[in-house]
């Protein structure tokens, strides 16, 4: 049995995972992620369902391949999610005026219903997490998420 190696040493004594970008994008994200979801949860709805919900809130039909891309989940995954909604009447499904092998989901009326009260909590639970860092500094780390999302994105 061969000894363990030594840590490779660092510039810094800020141990590996507390500089580490994707640990750090990961630990924040469950860390203000938790305390919303617990709002998800008393609605009754799941994780998965809330995101596919708040993303179809804004009046676009979108195809399971496009929300699985956004709700951050494999599209058969998704494809369970979008049935419990659709027989839970908050979505429904209709034929691609482009390509008929495809059906969009869209909101009921129902389904609006539903995700407006956790959009309004949505966008308080953000508020109170982003009045810790003021205006421009909150403004600052959305504009480089989103320059990151880009990035990675568009590099494939």
């Amino acid at each position: 049995m061969s000894a363990a190696r030594p840590a490779t040493p660092t510039s810094s004594d800020t141990p590996f995972v507390d500089d580490y970008l994707l640990y750090l994008l990961a630990r924040a994200s469950a860390l203000v992620s938790d305390e919303f979801h617990r709002e998800v949860a008393a609605a009754d709805l799941g994780v998965l369902e809330w995101r596919v919900l708040a993303t179809l809130s804004d009046g676009q039909a979108r195809t399971i391949n496009q929300l699985a891309d956004i709700v951050l989940a494999k599209q058969p995954t998704v494809t369970k999610v979008i049935d419990r909604l659709e027989a839970s009447g908050d979505v429904v499904r209709g034929e691609s005026a482009t390509d008929r092998r495809q059906s969009l989901v869209s909101l009921t009326d129902a389904g609006i219903a539903h995700v407006t009260p956790l959009l309004a909590g949505a966008r308080h639970h953000e508020a109170s997490v982003l009045a810790r860092f003021g205006e421009t500094q909150s403004a600052q780390l959305k504009e480089a998420l989103r320059e990151l999302i880009h990035q990675m994105t568009h590099r494939r």
